[in-house]
């Protein structure tokens, strides 16, 4: 049976690296990653379409705030970029529950030319392995709108499995849509 329980210093330096896959790396984000195109991923109505981001108006300010939060905590905030050329795809989070070996991630892929590639399925798929297999947590979750097909479809190529179901949640241009969360455990 796995230790049910590790040191926050202990998990802290396991997540400090890098992630590298087949065709993209995780590396932490940073300010050389929040610039004008960056922020106008956020400001974007299709690429948030499913995101509770769509209710807010981002700047470079806050989004340093965003990132700040980050500071000298567990949670993890990661930018994901192509392996040949270092280009900015998105961004995936990593909120991590130490005391009881968990985690809960989101990614947004920003340029939306590349949605449909699986750069989001392969990114996805490194963090919760990373997170299962090095950081060595006992269990990932993550949740979408009902109707994000295509975030259903990467928890699903994970291997993650529903658990549950908010009816009614949340409201899609103004009409009532379920949240479904998705998990995934160690083996």
């Amino acid at each position: 049976m796995r230790n049910m329980r590790k040191p926050e210093s202990e998990l802290t330096e396991l997540i400090d690296s890098n992630i590298k896959g087949e065709r993209l790396r995780l590396v932490p984000f940073s300010m050389e990653h929040l610039d004008d195109k960056y922020v106008s991923w956020l400001n974007d109505p299709n690429i948030v379409r499913y995101s509770n981001q769509r209710f807010q108006k981002h700047s470079i300010e806050s989004c340093k705030q965003y990132l700040k939060s980050f500071e000298n905590t567990i949670n993890r905030f990661w930018a994901i970029q192509k392996n040949n050329n270092g280009e900015l795809l998105g961004t995936l989070t990593m909120y991590i529950n130490a005391q009881h070996l968990t985690a809960d991630i989101g990614i947004l892929i920003g340029v939306s030319s590349n949605w449909g590639n699986g750069f989001g399925r392969e990114a996805f798929g490194l963090a919760i392995n990373f997170l299962l297999s090095t950081v060595k947590l006992r269990k990932v979750t993550a949740g979408t709108l009902a109707v994000n097909e295509g975030m259903i479809k990467v928890f699903k190529h994970c291997d993650m499995t529903l658990e549950a179901t908010r009816k009614d949640q949340e409201l899609l241009d103004g009409k009532p849509v379920d949240i479904l969360y998705f998990s995934k455990f160690a083996a």
